[in-house]
Parts: C-alpha cells; sequence; structure tokens
C-alpha cells in the first residue's frame, strides 16, 4: 500500500488541466493503485490525479461503503446529463469543508479502465455526483466554484458544525 499526499485547496496544481492518457505503462498502474490506496485510507469516495499531483486524465471512484466496488476512469469524458440534485458536497482536497452543491442526477459518460478498455457507463445518484465532482478535477475546477450559499465546517461524523463563507 503506497499513499500519496493529497494537494490541498491553493496548490497551484489543482487549476491546471490534466493531459489524456495515451498508454497505460506500469508507472500509471502503480499511479491508479496508490490512487485507490490514498482514497480509501482519506475516507474518500473519490480521487482525481491532480490531487495528488498528477497531471495526467485518471480517476478513481468508489462508493461502496465497504469499499468493494472501485471503478477507475480513464480519459473520462461526458457524453450526457439530466435531472438535477442539490446535496452535500465535500471534498479530500478541502478537509473538514462541505458545501451545497447542484449537480445533474444523470450522466453517461465514456472512459477507459485501466487495461485501456473502452466503456460507457450511466450513473444516477451519488455516483453521478461524484463523476461530475473528479471530473471538474480533470479541468482545474473545485466544487467550491458550484457552491450554493456558504461553506460549512463538518465533523468526522458528517454533521455541521458552523458556517465559515464561501472559498474559492
Amino acid at each position: 500500500m503506497a499513499l500519496r499526499q493529497i494537494r490541498i485547496m491553493g496548490d497551484e496544481m489543482l487549476e491546471k488541466v490534466c493531459r489524456p492518457v495515451k498508454e497505460m505503462t506500469p508507472k500509471l498502474r502503480q499511479l491508479v493503485q496508490d490512487m485507490l490506496d490514498t482514497m480509501y485510507d482519506a475516507g474518500g469516495v473519490g480521487l482525481a490525479a491532480p490531487q495528488v499531483g498528477i497531471l495526467k486524465r485518471i480517476v478513481v471512484i468508489d462508493i461502496d461503503e465497504e469499499g468493494n466496488n472501485p471503478l477507475v476512469l480513464v480519459n473520462p469524458e461526458l457524453l450526457e446529463s439530466s435531472g438535477e440534485q442539490t446535496g452535500q458536497e465535500g471534498c479530500l482536497s478541502l478537509p473538514g469543508q462541505a458545501g451545497m452543491v447542484t449537480r445533474p442526477n444523470h450522466v453517461k459518460i465514456r472512459a477507459f479502465d485501466e487495461n485501456m478498455q473502452e466503456f460507457e457507463l450511466e450513473a444516477e445518484d451519488l455516483l453521478a455526483r461524484a463523476i461530475c465532482h473528479e471530473l471538474d478535477h480533470l479541468e482545474g475546477i473545485m466544487y467550491v466554484r458550484h457552491v450554493e450559499g456558504e461553506l460549512f465546517e463538518v465533523t468526522e461524523e458528517g454533521e455541521e458544525e458552523e458556517a465559515t463563507g464561501r472559498q474559492s
């Protein structure tokens, strides 16, 4: 298990657009595994490569509470989105903070897996939210740009503590 340091909001790496992956190399395979290990260790449901300092179009997501259903998205591309959902959103690059964000409730994407096999995926609810959040990271966009109202502090149990003002 290799954990990588998660970049925190304010780090210029999080504001850059990522480059496509041309081929899956042993180094990138290790990156994918490290990203999964880092995401699980941090208690997150998604992590994008720029969050660990790599400007490649790679995302890992696992919304399963047991962490048994990892999804690897290489060069993901949003094909369709519909509906609307508003809910609390946080980010491993802004620990202890959350905000209300409206995202599509349904998305369809095309991506490659860790073996560079192309696939399409349709997702709803939390998975759709996580996909949109992570795809934003690949474009250098933090979720705070989408926050409606103010950010608020959250405890490890996920409870709101106090409003802290919107950050960007």
